[in-house]
């Protein structure tokens, strides 16, 4: 029996072909993608893969027939990616985002009109503080109104949660992010420690009510399970739970809130910092009716539907591992009024100016019932 040593050399003589006859292969795909393009024709075949899939299912030999099937699978991923360089699904897209790059100016405003929800002392206006150094602040009641006011005109940019670390995405917003036109010029994470704020002279003990946002409660879950005889009430905002508790006439009342709200509205803090984790961080988005793309951003967000049957979303994810672009977060949403469809969002770790971004927008149409561009961006930390 030969040693693992002589395995091995004869598994990198194997390999050797395989690299070679890989090189071929790409060789023709480029051939193909020039006929494709010289013709008009689409990138994507289904009959062709459909057939070519069932001759490898059928020839390949039982004990290896699946592995057979993904590796072919892949390698018509990589194939169309490489054909996606010659034959753009979705020029428009890529021209548009190369405009973007030239158009945009070199730094990100240091003031502008911008939209939040909630009111004075909200995280959304602690985020928009750090994001621009002089905001000229619109408070919205609703998620739907910062939106409105971006898509409308009235605000050049809207800043929204939308992830916290600890109670996961606000679905509210991703849920308005399918209406409404709009591009994500960059992100920011805000680290939120949540405070007990009640009247002065009101201690814990004397707490009866606590208002808050619903990801504010959800993150203080388990110190609000340690009261006893408090009910919890859930308003549309932090701040606007604590002036709530400020205008109010009940003694009992308080709120889950930012410091910064307690000295807005003149309460004082019961309890510090009262989440359950300490490394609580909401990231927040920066929205902007144009798109904008300023310089270093190295973040793309994008959404997709995709086909309601096996593979379906195999296909999208082959295709960011064929390109080596790094997903760093997958979300999904059901769509109203169709049943058991879903709206994916997908954050990808990619320079903007990197090759493989190019050939990745142009080409997912591909490969989705619906695909959009949803922006490129770089995050505040």
């Amino acid at each position: 029996m030969a040693d693992l040593s002589q395995i091995r050399e004869r598994i990198d003589a194997v390999d050797s072909q395989l690299l070679d006859l890989f090189s071929q292969r790409m060789a023709l795909t480029d051939e193909v993608a020039a006929y494709k393009a010289g013709r008009g024709l689409p990138v994507l075949d289904r009959a062709r893969e459909r057939a070519k899939i069932a001759e490898v299912s059928e020839a390949a030999p039982e004990g290896v027939r699946d592995y057979a099937v993904v590796l072919f699978n892949l390698l018509m991923e990589v194939s169309r990616a490489n054909q996606s360089a010659y034959v753009s699904g979705n020029a428009d897209l890529v021209e548009a985002i190369e405009r973007a790059r030239r158009d945009t100016p070199d730094l990100f405003p240091r003031t502008a009109f911008v939209a939040c929800q909630g009111v004075e002392g909200a995280y959304s206006q602690l985020a928009a503080d750090k994001l621009f150094k002089h905001a000229d602040l619109s408070f919205f009641s609703t998620f739907e109104g910062v939106f409105k006011a971006v898509d409308q005109g009235f605000c050049q940019y809207g800043v929204l949660p939308f992830e916290n670390s600890t109670a996961g995405t606000v679905n509210q917003v991703y849920d308005l992010m399918g209406a409404y036109d709009f591009h994500i010029v960059r992100t920011v994470r805000l680290k939120v420690d949540h405070n007990l704020l009640a009247k002065p002279g009101c201690t814990l003990e004397a707490v009866t009510d606590i208002y808050s946002h619903q990801q504010a409660i959800d993150q203080c879950a388990d110190f609000l399970a340690s009261l006893e005889g408090v009910t919890v009430h859930m308003v549309e905002n932090t701040a606007v739970a604590a002036k709530m508790v400020a205008d109010g006439d009940n003694p009992g009342a308080a709120a889950l809130g930012s410091r910064s709200a307690a000295e807005v509205y003149g309460l004082e803090t019961v309890r510090r910092a009262v989440q359950d984790l300490g490394g609580n961080y909401t990231r927040f988005a920066c929205i902007s009716k144009n798109l904008e793309i300023y310089p270093g951003a190295d973040r793309t967000s994008l959404s997709a539907v995709v086909a309601n049957r096996p593979g379906s979303l195999y296909k999208v994810l082959a295709r960011f591992y064929s390109l080596d672009i790094n997903l760093v977060k997958l979300e999904s949403r059901p769509l109203p009024d169709r049943d058991f469809d879903y709206l994916f969002y997908f954050d990808v770790d990619c320079p903007v100016a990197a090759p493989e971004f190019t050939r990745l927008v142009g080409s997912l149409d591909d490969v989705c019932e619906e695909f959009r561009y949803l922006g490129s961006y770089s995050e505040e930390v």
